[in-house]
């Protein structure tokens, strides 16, 4: 049996929200997101955990975070490399960068989650079950309805999955969705089935995924504009999903997705997440 690390991409600037919203305080006595994510992560299994971070926000993050879960967890930190940018500018060059940036210190099968969203129980349980015995390029993806990770407070961009039984064919970015409809061009809105799935970046991984994801970033270096485009994580599984090269088994979860796209999101997650403590779902956070 494997052991199995979580790894958190908590280098974003969070600009839509405004402020560094992954430690903005969430819960009743002062949780932030992280908290719950890394207690589900603990009690499904995981052994250790990984932050992704920019090295000017480490002090930050173990004031925070860090310095109290390494009570209860391993806890590393990991810096998404900024010195490779071009003068002028100051965004990193997105999740898949952030994950390679993981490579010769992550040694073990591995999730990856995003600092800033909650997930539930049922994810964690679910990915930690699969890559606890997982190998070669055996991958996995936490899917969720799509129904249960929309805001009222604007429109989101969503990974919309496509399955062939339980295993990921594809993932199809829309960028502009909101009530279980999407628009092209503003005006003009087409609904989605029900039962659509989407991908919230809650990736299961071995380290098979580290050769391949520094080809892509080599090539995207040397084509891209790198003054505006990302090195997104979830295009460099798709390409070794369509290249045969990696199977990707999607994890179904029910449960209710939270996150803070939009600042006016702060009291739903809030109100939800004292709930659940109030509810015993949480006990010792």
């Amino acid at each position: 049996m494997n052991k199995v690390t979580l790894v958190v991409m908590a280098a974003g600037m969070g600009s839509r929200f405004g402020g560094c919203k992954q430690i903005s305080p969430v819960g009743p006595n002062g949780e932030i997101l992280l908290d719950f994510s890394v207690y589900d992560a603990i009690a499904a299994g995981f052994t250790k955990v990984v932050f992704i971070i920019r090295e000017e926000n480490e002090a930050d993050f173990r004031a925070v975070i860090g310095d109290r879960l390494s009570k209860k967890i391993e806890v590393e930190y990991v810096y998404q490399d900024t010195s490779i940018l071009p003068e002028g500018r100051k965004k990193p060059f997105g999740t898949g960068h952030a994950v390679l940036c993981c490579m010769g210190k992550v040694n073990e099968p591995f999730a990856v989650i995003n600092a800033d969203d909650y997930y539930g129980k049922s994810a964690f349980k679910q990915i930690y079950n699969h890559l606890k015995d997982a190998k070669g390029t055996d991958f996995a993806m936490v899917a969720f309805d799509l129904k249960n990770t929309l805001t009222d407070n604007g429109t989101v961009s969503r990974g919309i999955c496509e399955l062939d039984g339980d295993m990921l064919k594809s993932v199809t970015e829309i960028t502009k969705i909101k009530d279980m409809k999407y628009t092209d061009d503003g005006e003009n809105w087409t609904k989605l089935p029900e039962d659509t799935l989407a991908s919230m970046n809650f990736w299961g991984f071995t380290t098979e995924l580290f050769p391949a994801l520094k080809a892509d970033f080599d090539n995207f270096l040397n084509t891209a504009d790198l003054q505006k485009d990302e090195f997104y994580l979830p295009f460099a599984a798709d390409k070794m999903l369509k290249e045969g090269t990696a199977t990707v088994k999607v994890l179904q979860s029910h449960d209710k997705w939270y996150g803070m796209t939009y600042r006016e999101d702060s009291d739903s997650v809030k109100a939800a997440l004292a709930k659940k403590i109030e509810d015993g779902e949480y006990n010792g956070i």
